[in-house]
């Protein structure tokens, strides 16, 4: 299977300004995904898209190659993601290139080990579903059969729309969320239309390597996460 690794990192973050270049134990927040995506044995190829020319050299600068441009219409706060990687494929393919697949790696997860993405592109090829994404146990307060929907008349209503909690913690069936660090998925189901398709496989990753760089408060987590030798 021939996987391109895409790492989407624009000028515009609000949360951190210039979160993607600014220095995280030493080095670039974008060098942390650069290194673990050069480092992976399972993809092709590893692509920066920006329409940030600073954080292009930066990709550059750490091994990264730099293609293209990404258009300033696909690097607003709104744009969608599918865009984006439809943008990059579309390019490579115009010039020849072909995968079969696509990792998303953003650079707001530093700390996923090359490992991981090695461990999503190998179940996506052998397990035949759509995608891989990288995932983390919902804790139990949070499982979807005891969360609920308000009502704006007051009322609240489960989120699995039974009429009764489960009563025991034993008996709750097990919930998973999202972790943001590795996304894979076949080309064909993202050029016709979908991030993940219709079969979505969830990969099981560290919880005390997670975080997602959003907030100010998010950096600071970041940095007390940090290696010992990068601190």
């Amino acid at each position: 299977m021939r996987v391109l690794g895409l790492i989407p990192a624009r000028g515009g973050s609000k949360g951190v300004p210039r979160k993607n270049i600014r220095p995280l134990g030493g080095k670039p927040l974008l060098q942390w995904t650069a290194e673990a995506a050069l480092a992976a044995k399972s993809l092709a190829r590893v692509v920066l898209t920006t329409e940030d020319p600073e954080i292009a050299e930066v990709g550059r600068s750490c091994g990264v190659d730099v293609p293209f441009m990404r258009p300033g219409e696909l690097a607003r706060d709104e744009t969608p993601t599918l865009p984006v990687v439809q943008h990059a494929l579309g390019i490579l393919e115009a010039r020849g290139e072909r995968y079969d697949a696509v990792c998303l790696l953003q650079p707001t997860s530093p700390f996923r080990p090359a490992s991981d993405i090695d461990g999503c592109v190998e179940l996506l090829a052998s397990s035949g579903a759509d995608s891989v994404v990288s995932v983390l146990p919902v804790p139990v307060e949070y499982n979807p059969h005891w969360v609920y929907f308000g009502a704006p008349n007051g009322e609240i209503r489960l989120s699995t729309g039974e009429a009764q909690p489960i009563p025991r913690r034993q008996a709750l069936p097990a919930a998973w969320h999202r972790e943001g660090s590795v996304y894979v998925t076949r080309r064909d189901v993202v050029m016709g239309g979908l991030l993940y398709g219709v079969r979505t496989i969830g990969y099981v990753v560290d919880g005390a390597r997670s975080v997602n760089i959003d907030s100010p408060s998010d950096w600071t987590l970041a940095q007390t996460m940090l290696p010992a030798g990068a601190r």
